[in-house]
């Protein structure tokens, strides 16, 4: 009887875990950590975006990124002023230390000026990508 209380317990605390992850992944949030962090043209060997720049961390072996890639450009050809730029973390391991990128994709929100407003870990929704911008105006 003991084994199957325990067994209960691990499947139902799993289970929480799996929907709380889940509900978090991809999500454009507000970080504070993230204040006063700003990318530049050089550091990403493009120019920034007139109103907004959504920077894509991604890896060779992640399948997500490539969905995010898509999600992405196609807000980037929707919205007017709006880059994107992807960048390798393999490459990049400077970038990845600094602004704490923890897995791929992780998509960074630029400001006009290259300040960090918003970020998502995790592949994000169109809309929640759209949203965010209206917030960098």
């Amino acid at each position: 009887m003991t084994g199957l209380v325990v067994c209960v317990v691990v499947l139902a605390a799993a289970s929480a875990y799996g929907v709380l992850y889940r509900r978090r992944s991809g999500r454009v949030r507000v970080r504070g950590r993230d204040d006063g962090k700003r990318l530049g043209a050089a550091e990403l060997g493009e120019e920034l975006g007139e109103r907004a720049t959504l920077v894509q961390f991604s890896s060779a072996f992640c399948a997500p990124c490539r969905a995010t890639r898509r999600v992405l450009g196609e807000v980037a050809g929707m919205v007017p002023g709006v880059a994107h730029v992807e960048i390798d973390a393999e490459d990049n391991l400077d970038l990845v230390r600094r602004f704490d990128i923890l897995k791929t994709p992780t998509v960074l929100v630029l400001d006009a000026a290259g300040n960090v407003v918003r970020r998502a870990t995790g592949q994000p929704r169109k809309a929640d990508v759209i949203a965010a911008l209206g917030e960098t105006v």
